[in-house]
Order: structure tokens, then C-alpha cells, then sequence
């Protein structure tokens, strides 16, 4: 999660309220009475398909990706396998290491070069970065490199560049780049499709010391605590949908990454009295930990108490030294972080996950930190229990929350956090850590999704029913804004409005959706999503046509005004007219984007019964949802007219869109009689801020 994110997550979050989430009533064909009035103003062309890029159509020619949202059943992906060593010196905040990675080709063509990770280059002087940094440290000092036990050569003199045809492989592996967060190293061999191929490395790098401010990832407090992230040279995702395999964005700071999913095996050491935190399950606690520790651990998985491993003062380690290693080992994961600190106390608890079982959940954190921590241990038994049941069990061995100067940060099997960010990082778990979506290109697949989750977590870890009403419609207030990219644009470039891009707009897009089909459908088609591809890389297209296919509705209309464009409905009450029995409701609707029509009509108190129509169902003894589906805009009209016929029972009032799930940019022309001028200038005012917070503004 990036810095300056968090006022948009707890506003997010704050938007879980007392009211339990409505389904949609049943959306029957309009009454024979009801139709497409006549145009006023231009008519509108509604576009209903998904659109195709070439990248996407190449996956579907390929196979590998096809209409049902599922894996084709050419799917593949790349597997690498990492063996990692890091010494950590206090003294001077150097971390170096030596890396072996195991390369599996499963693609379809030869790899000719190898994409390279290097984040920590944002700490270079001369890096691309779109947000400053705490510290120049200088970055990665990359001292070797080899493919094949063949040396990389590091510093190539500059070769001329031909222009037309392919370039010639170099003698020997050449990289370029390596001052910048993505390089590349040419291959003199290229690896074959189902061919492996080792990458070696040794590195170093300077910790950057934090101060008075929020860590970038990572960080350090003086010499004494350590959170180490994207601190590795590491293997870029070579897929099948991006063209020549390789995924060459850089990391400019706001935008996450996109991993490869393998096996690690990591080494850490450290002056002996540190405690270590990593990705992954001890291996050598026989080492690392005093007989009392190891003890009190093997009691975690007994209760959900929180017990206390390590006290402040006690040195965790049993083998005497200078210096003691820590040991992990994690398998299918896209990455692996670590921190130590020399101050650090354990505590441990539990979580348990239903159809695996109990987990242990981690807590370390510096003592004058004790109060705070003492909900973070709890806050993530929730979130790791309801999340498990919301889309699929936790898929890891263990989760691990560390104390430090990153006060939200997510990786696998370890969060950087406190007690305000421990159910939004450790709803990451999820997206990105199982489904392994590039969040540099689409955000809102991973903070997007994740800050709907943490809205249904928050409510019910109140107790609550969580209210999603208003979240739809408050985004006609920002539609339009010429700062907000669309969800499909690449989120490294999404400018100004970035963390709504990201963060905001996902949870209003699925308030949205479940006013169309109901919440809980649509909770329970992200559930199967998320089966589908677990530990596998689904794009945005994949999502749209699973979700459609599991919704049993052609919903491409709506897939493109969310993701491809920043339209809203702007919906309205343009007339109301009453004839003998009948009613007729003009609905006009402004914007690019269409919906379904859905009306609230209250009747007068007459004591008469009330008649229902074929395409409404009663919400109570004397209120009536009416729903016509969207397809009444597919002729082109802008307008559309609803015949009311409830047996000449009087009509009092009638609200368009009641329960405020699509968007609209002035909800005050929704209501028939219209209110006061007042209230209409309060609800203009309001409707902007309404949507950058994501709270609801429904009345």
C-alpha cells in the first residue's frame, strides 16, 4: 500500500454502517405500458461488448485465456525457485547477499533476455521515482552476475543499435540498466520453452534511516529495527499476455508490483539477540530460540489467546555467538520480506481457518508499542477468519506482523503494520499474494477489491450488517473529472487522482453491481473467481467475463463504462403524470453510462389494498420497488416512461434509484415531488466529497 493511501482506507472502511445490504428485486420485462419515450435531446449509442486489446487477443488466440474467464487450457506461467543469503550490519545499515534463482521456461517461445527487478534503485540518485524518497542511499551495488555459471558483463561499452531486423545476441549475457528499477540482460543463449536456466547474483545495498516520517516499503529506526523489502534482485514476470513475454514497467513508488509465483529458500543473519520476522516457516528454531521460547511456542495453536514468546530484554537466541542465521523456507509465493530488530518482543496467537485448521499469527513489535499491539493480534484473527470465508481459505503456513517505520505495507506471509492497517494488509493476502495480479498496471484488482473487503470485514467485526448502499452513487459526483484515469489505465501513470483510481472507485463499481444483481451474488461469484485462479495471474478480462459468465448476465455494458471510461448514469425524475389508475414516471438519464430502472413508491395512507404489478415486489405494507432492467436504453432513447398501475391506490412520493447505487451526479432531481432548493444545494455539495471518501450519501 502506498504512502498517503491511509485517508482513503479508513474513510473507506468508516462506510460499513447499521443497515443490512439490500438484494435487488427481480428485474422483470417492462409492463406492456412502459416504454422508451419519445427523444428529448440526442439519443446515446450504449456500447455492450468488453473491448479487446491486442494483448488480451493474442491470449485468446494462444489459449491460454478464453470467454469463460477461466485459465484456457493453454494457461501457463513461469515458475522460478530462489536461494537467498542476506548478512544484516547494524553498525553501517548494510544488507548484502548472494542469490541463486532457478529459471523454468514454461512459456511457448525462447527467452532471449531475463527482465530484472530492482527496486531498490528508487534509492539511486538517477532512478525514475514519482515521489521523493526518505534517503539516497545509492540503491543496488551489484558486485556479479551470471547465467549458466557464464559472468554477466555489468558495464558493456555502447554498441550500435540497428533499426530494422533483430538484434544479434551479445558473446556473453549483457545487462542494461542496472542503475534504473527494471533492466534487462541480454542472452548470448536464449533458455528454450520448457528448458531451465540458473541466474546468480551478489549485491548490496544501505538500509534508508526514517525519521518523523512514514518508510517507503522499508526503512529503518536507527540501527536498531529493520523492515527489508524489495531488497533482492528478482526474476520479472514473463507471461502470456504481455508482448515479448516480459513485464517491463518500472516502480516509480505509488504502484505495487507483479511477481512470479516459486519457492524460497532464505537465509538471514544477523548479530546474535536480534529477532527476525520473515515470509515463509522456520526451519532451525532449534538454533534461533531458547528452550523456554520454543516451548511457549509450541503452545500457540492451543487457544486464541495471545501468548507472549519473547519478553522485552530476553535475547531470543539459544546458540552462543556473535552472529546467529534465521532460516526460512516458503513455497508458491511472488516474494519474500524480512525485519529484525535487537528490541523486538514476540507474541503469538492464532487464527483458524475454516477447512485447514489453526495458523500461527506472529506479533513483533518494540515494547513501548505493547498497548497498540495488544488489538493487532486479534484485529488479524478476524480479518484472516472472515476473509477465509468470504472468498477462499488462507492459503499460507503462518502470517507475521512486524512493528517499524512502513506502518502499512503487504507481502506474503508478513505485513508491516499496526493496529489501523492490520485487516487492510492482511486482506492482501489475497490480492495480490494468491491471485497474483499486476497491480502496477491494475490497481484496483488489488487495493481496489481489497478496500470493498475491508467495508464487509469492518461491519462485521462491529457486529453489523455491512451497508453498501450510497457508494454507487456518490461517484457521479467525480464522473467526468479530466485528473481520473479509467481502471484499465496503467495505475504507474494514473496522475493526480492515482489512490482513487486505485483505491476508491472499485467498491463504488461493486455497489453498483450488487444493486443490479445483489451483494451477496456478487460476493459469491468473487468467491469462485478467486478459486479459479489461485496462484495464477488473472488480468481484468479474465474477471469480467468469470464474473458475467457466474452472474448469468451479459453485463459487457457495464463492464465497459467502469473499467474503460469515466462516465456515470446521471439519472433523473423528468415527469410525473397521473391518468385514472395509471401513473407514468418519465426516467431521463444524462450520462454515457446506463442502468437499470429502479423506483421507490410510497403510497398515501388509505387503508385500500394494494395491488402489486408484475415487475415489483413490496418492500413493506405501503412501499413498492418497481425494477425495469437496462435493456430499456439499448434502443438509444435517453428517456424512458414507467407505467405505475397499483389498483388506484394514491402515490405520495417516488424516489428513482432508492437504494443510491448508480451514479449520479445531483440525487435531489431523483425524488418526485422534488424537495426543497435548500437540500438540493446540500446534497450538490456533499456529493463530491461523498465519493472521494466512499461513504454512502443515501437518504
Amino acid at each position: 500500500m502506498p504512502r498517503g493511501s491511509f485517508a482513503v482506507l479508513l474513510l473507506l472502511a468508516g462506510a460499513a454502517g447499521l443497515a443490512a445490504p439490500r438484494s435487488a428485486s427481480a428485474q422483470a420485462r417492462p409492463d406492456a405500458r412502459s416504454k422508451p419515450a419519445a427523444a428529448a435531446g440526442p439519443e446515446r449509442a450504449v456500447r455492450r461488448d468488453i473491448p479487446m486489446t491486442d494483448m488480451i487477443r493474442r491470449a485468446f488466440a494462444a489459449g491460454t485465456r478464453d470467454s469463460s474467464g477461466r485459465p484456457g487450457r493453454n494457461y501457463w506461467q513461469l515458475r522460478t525457485e530462489y536461494s537467498i543469503d542476506a548478512r544484516l550490519d547494524p553498525a553501517t545499515a548494510e544488507v548484502t547477499g548472494r542469490e541463486s534463482v532457478v529459471i523454468h521456461n514454461a512459456g511457448l517461445a525462447p527467452m532471449t533476455a531475463l527482465q530484472l527487478r530492482l527496486d531498490q534503485n528508487i534509492f539511486g540518485a538517477n532512478a525514475a521515482r514519482l515521489e521523493p524518497v526518505p534517503e539516497i542511499t545509492g540503491g543496488f551495488k551489484i558486485s556479479r552476475m551470471s547465467v549458466d555459471g557464464v559472468a554477466v558483463d555489468l558495464k558493456p561499452a555502447p554498441q550500435p543499435r540497428r533499426f530494422f531486423g533483430p538484434q544479434p545476441p551479445p558473446a556473453v549475457p549483457t545487462a542494461f540498466g542496472l542503475e534504473q528499477t527494471s533492466a534487462q540482460i541480454r542472452l548470448s543463449k536464449p533458455i528454450a520453452p520448457g528448458a531451465t536456466a540458473t541466474l546468480e547474483a551478489e549485491w548490496s545495498f544501505r538500509v534508508p534511516k526514517i525519521e518523523g516520517e512514514r518508510g517507503m516499503r522499508m526503512g529503518r529506526w536507527a540501527d536498531s529495527l529493520y523492515q527489508v523489502a524489495q531488497w533482492y534482485p528478482r526474476l520479472a514476470v514473463f507471461d502470456d499476455v504481455r508482448e515479448g513475454g516480459w513485464d517491463t514497467d518500472p516502480y516509480l513508488g505509488p504502484s505495487e508490483f507483479y511477481n512470479n509465483f516459486g519457492h524460497f529458500d532464505l537465509r538471514v543473519d544477523v548479530p546474535a539477540g536480534w529477532t527476525v520476522g520473515a515470509t515463509g516457516v522456520l526451519q532451525n528454531a532449534e538454533q534461533v530460540l531458547t528452550p523456554a521460547a520454543r516451548e511457549r511456542l509450541a503452545h500457540v495453536l492451543d487457544s486464541d489467546s495471545v501468548r507472549n514468546i519473547t519478553r522485552p530484554g530476553e535475547a531470543p537466541a539459544a546458540a552462543p555467538g556473535a552472529r546467529v542465521v534465521w532460516h526460512f523456507v516458503a513455497d508458491t509465493v511472488g516474494d519474500v520480506a524480512w525485519a529484525a530488530s535487537d528490541r523486538y518482543v514476540w507474541d503469538a496467537t492464532r487464527a483458524t481457518i475454516p477447512g485447514r485448521g489453526a495458523v500461527p499469527v506472529n506479533l513483533l513489535y518494540l515494547p513501548g508499542h505493547a498497548q497498540s499491539f495488544a488489538q493487532v493480534g486479534p484485529a488479524t484473527r478476524h480479518a484472516l477468519e472472515f476473509y477465509s470465508k468470504l472468498w477462499l481459505p488462507y492459503a499460507f503456513p503462518q502470517l507475521t506482523v512486524v512493528d517499524g517505520p512502513e506502518m502499512g505495507m503487504e507481502y506474503p506471509m508478513l505485513i508491516m503494520s499496526g493496529l489501523g492497517a492490520a485487516d487492510h494488509e492482511t486482506g492482501h493476502e489475497w490480492w495480490p499474494m494468491t491471485l497474483g495480479t499486476n497491480e502496477t498496471w491494475y490497481g484496483f484488482m488489488d487495493e481496489g477489491f481489497n478496500q470493498y473487503m475491508n467495508i464487509l470485514s469492518g461491519a462485521d467485526r462491529a457486529g453489523q450488517k455491512a451497508n453498501l448502499d450510497g457508494l454507487g452513487q456518490a461517484y457521479g459526483a467525480l464522473s467526468g473529472n479530466e485528473q481520473e484515469a479509467p481502471l484499465m489505465w496503467d495505475a504507474n501513470y494514473g496522475g493526480p487522482m492515482y489512490s482513487f483510481q486505485a483505491y476508491g472507485k472499485a467498491p463504488l463499481m461493486l455497489s453498483m453491481l450488487g444493486g443490479i444483481v445483489g451483494d451477496s451474488a456478487v460476493q459469491r461469484a468473487m468467491s469462485e473467481y478467486a478459486h479459479a485462479w489461485r496462484f495464477k495471474h488473472p488480468t481484468p478480462w479474465d474477471y469480467a467475463f468469470f464474473m458475467q459468465n457466474a452472474l448469468h448476465r451479459d453485463l459487457g455494458w457495464f463492464w465497459y463504462s467502469w473499467l474503460f471510461t469515466t462516465d456515470a448514469v446521471n439519472g433523473s425524475i423528468a415527469a410525473v403524470a397521473t391518468r385514472g389508475a395509471t401513473t407514468r414516471v418519465t426516467v431521463r438519464q444524462d450520462g454515457q453510462m446506463p442502468s437499470p430502472v429502479v423506483l421507490k413508491v410510497q403510497f398515501a395512507p388509505t387503508g385500500a389494498a394494494i395491488r402489486p404489478m408484475p415487475n415489483s415486489v413490496m418492500a413493506d405494507s405501503a412501499t413498492a420497488i418497481v425494477t425495469y432492467p437496462v435493456d430499456v436504453w439499448f434502443g438509444g432513447s435517453r428517456t424512458f416512461d414507467a407505467a405505475l398501475s397499483f389498483g388506484g391506490r394514491p402515490i405520495q412520493k417516488i424516489t428513482l434509484d432508492p437504494f443510491c447505487r448508480f451514479p449520479d451526479r445531483d440525487a435531489s432531481d431523483n425524488v418526485w415531488p422534488r424537495p426543497p432548493a435548500a437540500a438540493n444545494a446540500q446534497a450538490g455539495q456533499n456529493g463530491m466529497m461523498a465519493a472521494f471518501m466512499g461513504r454512502g450519501r443515501c437518504q
